[in-house]
């Protein structure tokens, strides 16, 4: 019961401006859409990449750590692990909620190893951002080159949106997971909705419908 009665209270970060998003949508050829996703499973990961820490942590979730920058490893739709730093890690799954303890056996296979595995599914958001103008609302303000060649699908990066440090992942060629901080989340998502207002236009001649 006391479970279910917290699930109830739980709020997402971005949960107040759910109609402004569904609102800002747009359809179509120039379409895009920004979306949360509520309460996917967050933890970080530090082991160094290769040792038993990281074996032990790997076969507790099942999925490898990442062993080089902008690599994501495991399931982009489930449970997956962004590269964050040579022994700093970011796993996620999207597939399922967060419930107490979901460290508790990744943490567990820790024990007399160093490392650790914290859950931190309340620090961060999870926006996602899809449509063919996705990646050209986040050219107007993202810090990395966001074109196929230097972000193909399957990259995630630490990087920033406009003032925002963010975790950015490209799961694949029109979708776009973005991870800020919960506290700048409400700027964040005001920032590409407003980002987002000049593909409800269409071009014809030089006159804007």
């Amino acid at each position: 019961m006391a479970e279910n009665t917290l699930n109830h209270l739980r709020r997402t970060p971005a949960s107040h401006l759910a109609d402004e998003m569904s609102q800002a949508e747009v359809t179509g050829d120039r379409g895009v859409a920004l979306s949360e996703l509520s309460f996917p499973v967050q933890m970080v990961i530090r082991a160094q990449p290769g040792s038993p820490s990281a074996t032990a942590v790997e076969q507790a979730l099942g999925v490898a750590l990442p062993t080089a920058h902008g690599q994501v490893t495991g399931d982009p739709h489930g449970a997956h692990i962004i590269w964050l730093s040579p022994d700093e890690f970011s796993y996620m799954d999207v597939s399922r909620e967060q419930s107490p303890g979901a460290d508790a056996e990744a943490a567990a296979s820790l024990e007399g190893l160093p490392g650790q595995v914290i859950d931190v599914s309340a620090n961060r958001a999870v926006l996602e951002l899809t449509g063919p103008s996705a990646r050209a609302v986040l050219e107007k303000g993202c810090a990395v080159d966001l074109h196929d060649s230097g972000c193909p699908t399957g990259t995630g990066v630490s990087t920033q949106i406009g003032t925002v440090p963010v975790v950015l992942h490209r799961v694949d060629a029109e979708r776009f997971r973005i991870y800020p901080r919960a506290s700048f989340t409400d700027y964040l998502v005001r920032w590409l909705i407003d980002g987002m207002l000049e593909f409800n236009y269409q071009e014809v001649g030089e006159e804007l419908l």
